[in-house]
């Protein structure tokens, strides 16, 4: 009988979690388990390469108001197999590269690389099928599970035997379609929206809420669903009844205010949102416990409730983030090399954006979470129109939005929709996370003029502090 092979540290999931091996480790014997590809969600079909087809959408727009300016322009083409090969001819080979460097590099001389599917099949005892079939079963004396998420699949009568795409196989597609039907509202379904409407796709997006972005700021969730409804057929407060293909194509039927409706495409996009994998992984088997949502449970040190077993990034965050990630996967990093000084989390004053058009970002409390926590709050606000530099972009609707307790003077949030929002809110979340309060940031520094910048000069000097 072949003995167990036993580690003092498995690490499941190469996204954020193939960074926290280095030389502290060297002299543990250690293992990654990857049941995918190399590089996890953000590297092969989340942030980098959304964001590179994104930046190609927007400059295939551009024609769309040049104008504007004087310039007159057209679009005379859109070569989607060179946008697709441009993103991923640079992102394959880095995964692919990842894999290989833990395989063989002499840096990983202590380290066994196990390309398949793992799963709980005892206390910190992990079961790893590969694509073939085999099974290999390991123990360790430390787990950490950054085994991320996957896309939720609604349950739609047709759907799966009709085909659908998903974030993760939509970038990918073989031909542009002429007509994309997106079943969501969230920032998936918004950028998506923006790179396929960009590149000359009809889309229709179907909501079963009243707005798209419902989780952003109400003022923010208001003017871009006012705006997508402009570019693209938005169905608001509909339901999805059924999927099925005929000789025109595919046919979603829905429910809406005013009855049935038929929308016919080419392609379908399911974009409702993810959930983490601890189910596959089966976390339960070794004691590890879960929140609402299947989040694995973890403390302020990134640990589980079975010591030795931590957990980080979409598997364990509802931020689903990988900034976040990446901030989880140094603290527990530093956890694992010093078990007598560890560190925390710092969750305080998470930032996301949302790379639709316009831009979106956004930091701490919305209007309606102050309200509904009852803090205590003034607002302020500053249009891009209001600024020179919003004057030179024509731009007519977007704002920066800030809340900031009255008597302090220290923020709460900040909601930025408009060009450069990602980059434009940067400031409001340094002075955040360093408690630096909006007067003393207004008036305490220079702000170059005409730059973009003075959108958050304003806004903070806007606010009715005390």
């Amino acid at each position: 009988m072949t003995a167990v092979p036993h580690y003092d540290l498995v690490i499941v999931g190469t996204g954020s979690g193939n960074s926290i091996l280095g030389p502290q480790f060297a002299g543990l014997k250690t293992a990654i388990v990857e049941k995918g590809t190399f590089g996890g969600t953000c590297l092969n079909v989340g942030c980098i390469p959304t964001k590179m087809f994104v930046y190609a959408a927007d400059v295939a727009a551009t024609p769309s108001f040049s104008s504007r300016f004087g310039v007159d322009e057209e679009l005379t083409g859109v070569r989607w197999a060179d946008i697709r090969d441009r993103v991923f001819g640079r992102i394959d080979p880095i995964a692919a590269g990842g894999a290989e460097y833990r395989r063989s590099h002499e840096d990983n001389a202590n380290v066994d690389v196990y390309e398949g599917e793992g799963k709980f099949t005892g206390t910190k005892t992990l079961t790893v099928t590969f694509p073939d079939g085999r099974t290999e079963t390991l123990t360790a004396d430390k787990f950490v599970l950054a085994a991320g998420g996957r896309p939720v699949i609604p349950d739609i009568p047709g759907l799966v035997e009709t085909g659908f795409h998903t974030s993760d196989t939509v970038m990918r597609l073989e031909e542009l379609p002429k007509r994309l039907v997106i079943i969501g509202s969230g920032f998936i379904a918004a950028e998506f929206a923006h790179v396929f409407s960009s590149l000359g796709v009809q889309v229709t997006l179907i909501a079963r809420s009243g707005a798209m972005l419902r989780g952003e700021d109400f003022e923010v969730s208001e003017r871009y669903t006012e705006l997508a409804a402009a570019k693209f057929d938005v169905r608001l407060n509909r339901k999805t009844l059924r999927v099925g293909r005929d000789e025109d194509g595919i046919s979603v039927e829905m429910e809406g205010p005013e009855g049935a409706e038929t929308v016919v495409t080419d392609e379908i996009l399911v974009a409702v949102g993810r959930r983490p994998n601890s189910d596959l992984l089966d976390v339960a088997a070794t004691g590890v416990a879960v929140r609402d949502g299947g989040y694995v449970d973890v403390d302020e040190y990134q640990e589980t409730n079975v010591e030795g077993i931590y957990a980080l990034g979409d598997l364990s965050s509802h931020y689903e983030l990988k900034h976040v990630a990446n901030h989880e996967m140094r603290v527990v990093k530093h956890n694992l090399a010093n078990p007598d000084a560890r560190i925390k989390s710092d969750h305080r004053f998470v930032p996301h954006a949302v790379f639709c058009s316009p831009q979106i970002a956004s930091v701490g409390l919305t209007e309606q979470e102050a309200r509904e926590r009852g803090v205590s709050y003034v607002t302020s606000k500053q249009d891009y129109a209001g600024i020179a530099y919003g004057w030179a972009m024509e731009d007519t609707s977007g704002f920066a939005k800030l809340l900031a307790d009255p008597a302090t003077g220290q923020l709460l949030g900040a909601h930025i929709i408009g060009p450069h929002a990602p980059s434009v809110i940067q400031p409001l979340i340094q002075a955040m996370s360093f408690g630096l309060d909006a007067r003393t940031m207004a008036t305490g520094q220079y702000w170059i003029h005409p730059a973009m910048p003075e959108l958050v000069e304003n806004a903070l000097l806007n606010l009715p502090l005390d």
